[in-house]
């Protein structure tokens, strides 16, 4: 029986250069609460953490090894020639952690080209690097992506159970008092957004009936698009199948959001109505604003739950991004 290796021995472990068998100077490392990054000269390996959130389950090897698998799947969909593969962390004969080749499975990685900083879509827009042909390319590959993605079979009335559900698990995470966040403004936010599916509810009835509602991506961000050529866009929600049962409408307005959010609103218009005209899709202003809303309140409720990883430095960063999502979503609201 092999002895027990915890998350410290592995990550200490692959912080060394020695520990990859193509040579590379340097190991950098980051961090979610859900994983660890080491960034060699040419490749990224993603250790998964032995986690269990309510949305996903990393606590055993097979579950991490599934989810490596998923990754890879469902991330070629965007990036095919970025995802390379799943490779083993492995305990020698000896008791040695090694990185392929063989001995007893401890652990498992998802292996990857690395992408050049520079060219993903928040460091482009931080540098002011990001053109509008960029947009118009990336909303391009989107569309064509969207156009090949899976329809969900859904009604109407399920779709905008899931919506209310989300609304509501959101706001009652934003209340608790231990975020210190303006209760009132979230309670506006959420008491209109449930108000919008009650009164119009032919809105989103109209986007399950036009076939919208697809296997997307989940988590479409400027940090996961790289303005390569053509562009490749990364990370997409392995862990819950879920999470990646979306509008298009909606991801696209999440994408836009946060472009916006970096200081280039006009890159995030510019890939929705590229995308939109490859697609055909002429989603209303009314849903457009609604998924923008309803994706600030998630993106707080994202931001405060790195809180419960005492791992995660700079807290204050995650508490300032929910107060600024907050008021995002809460500006259309006279009252505030």
């Amino acid at each position: 029986m092999t002895r027990f290796i915890g998350i410290e021995e592995k990550v200490s472990f692959l912080r060394q250069p020695e520990a990859y068998a193509a040579s590379t100077q340097t190991v950098e490392t980051r961090q979610t609460h859900m994983s660890w990054v080491f960034l060699t000269d040419r490749h990224a390996f993603k250790l998964k953490k032995p986690v269990r959130y309510e949305f996903l389950d990393y606590s055993t090897l097979e579950a991490r090894q599934r989810a490596c698998e998923d990754e890879i799947r469902l991330n070629r969909r965007l990036a095919d020639n970025v995802y390379m593969g799943v490779v083993p962390l492995l305990v020698t004969g000896g008791g040695e952690l090694r990185l392929g080749g063989d001995g007893e499975v401890v652990d498992w990685l998802v292996k990857m080209r690395r992408l050049p900083e520079k060219l993903m879509l928040d460091e482009a827009i931080a540098a002011r690097t990001a053109t509008q042909a960029n947009a118009r390319a990336v909303g391009e590959v989107l569309g064509v992506f969207y156009r090949a993605a899976q329809k969900v079979g859904i009604t109407g009335a399920e779709y905008r159970a899931r919506l209310r559900a989300e609304i509501r698990s959101s706001g009652r995470e934003l209340v608790r008092p231990e975020y210190r966040l303006p209760a009132g403004m979230v309670e506006a936010v959420v008491a209109g957004q449930l108000q919008t599916l009650a009164r119009e509810p032919a809105l989103f009835d109209a986007r399950v009936e036009a076939g919208m509602i697809v296997e997307g991506h989940g988590d479409l961000r400027p940090e996961h698009v790289c303005l390569e050529q053509p562009p490749v866009i990364i990370d997409c929600l392995e862990f819950n199948r879920s999470l990646r049962i979306v509008d298009v409408a909606s991801e696209l307005s999440f994408l836009w959001l946060e472009c916006e959010r970096l200081g280039s609103p006009g890159i995030g218009r510019t890939i929705f109505e590229t995308c939109c005209d490859v697609t055909g899709d002429r989603p209303p202003p009314r849903v457009i604003d609604f998924y923008r809303d309803w994706h600030a309140c998630v993106r707080a409720k994202v931001a405060v739950w790195h809180l419960r990883d005492h791992e995660i430095n700079y807290p204050e960063k995650w508490m300032e991004k929910a107060r600024h999502y907050i008021h995002h979503a809460a500006a259309k609201h006279q009252m505030f």
